[in-house]
């Protein structure tokens, strides 16, 4: 009797031990078989993605971050599809990537390449600067916040490009308002956008133009000493150039190239009286 209780209690002992390594060999197999799931998606989205089938590439990418959230290769595949759409220019789609990145994964190492492309994004579907206003805002505000806060990164240096770039776009949206009002002899409102040229894009191509447009607007309402003065800011920054010629032919009745030259010291002084107003 006490050796039947004895291969009872075996038997028992036995199969207890059996269930624990049988439910502990099932936790592992089902672990291992999610990460090998979501990195065949992830290899497979990249295969797609390399062959030019974007959407399905996409689709892998999302799988990954479905599988294993919590994971290292979540936020890499969420980037992994905005670039893939923003490949193929499929600007908006990359751009709720995008969001959706930098919501979800605050403060990852990467976040300087997520607002990199974002801005890229944006900056790409500038075609006409007289219509995509929103766009070039939204570009220039990431750009610039890049510059601020990578700024020892390679997405910074080219930033700092691009914004010199948008400057250039945004001057020459100004200009053409300010030379619509002019157009129509709307002398003030065409007169504000010519000296918002001067005091935000100073740097641009357009400045000599919007500098030569105050002389001739405050020579015409006879402001002679308001005249005077971008007359000055022209030749002191551009005298070689055909806008101050043309300029300084409005204040000087008696113009040559002669005067201009005798009269340059006049100018710089008459600049140091009023650079203030462009700081």
């Amino acid at each position: 009797m006490k050796f039947q209780n004895f291969l009872l209690s075996l038997f028992i002992i036995f199969c207890l031990i059996s269930c624990a390594e049988k439910k502990e060999k099932v936790s592992i197999i089902k672990e291992d078989n999610l990460e090998m799931q979501m990195i065949e998606a992830y290899n497979e989205g990249l295969k797609e993605f390399n062959r030019g089938d974007i959407f399905f590439a996409v689709k892998k990418f999302n799988e990954v971050e479905l599988l294993y959230p919590q994971s290292s290769w979540a936020p890499r595949s969420v980037l992994m599809s905005a670039y893939a759409y923003y490949s193929q220019m499929y600007f908006n789609d990359a751009i709720f990537e995008l969001n959706r990145f930098l919501d979800k994964y605050k403060n990852h190492q990467n976040t300087d390449y997520a607002y990199y492309l974002l801005a890229v994004c944006h900056y790409n579907q500038i075609v006409d600067e007289k219509k995509d206003l929103g766009e070039i805002i939204k570009a220039k505000e990431y750009f610039k916040l890049l510059v601020k806060d990578f700024p020892n990164t390679d997405f910074a240096e080219d930033a700092y490009f691009k914004l010199e770039l948008i400057a250039e776009i945004l001057a020459s949206k100004e200009l053409y308002l300010a030379n619509y009002y002019l157009d129509r002899e709307k002398w003030i409102p065409a007169m504000n956008r010519y000296k918002n040229i001067v005091s935000e894009y100073d740097t641009t191509i357009f400045v000599e133009e919007a500098l030569y447009r105050l002389v001739e607007l405050n020579y015409k309402l006879g402001l002679l000493d308001e005249a005077k003065k971008y007359t000055a800011l022209l030749g002191y920054n551009y005298q070689s150039s055909e806008w101050y010629e043309r300029s300084y032919n409005i204040v000087n009745k008696n113009y040559n190239k002669t005067n201009i030259k005798k009269d340059l010291e006049k100018e710089k002084s008459l600049l140091n009286k009023f650079k203030d107003l462009f700081k």
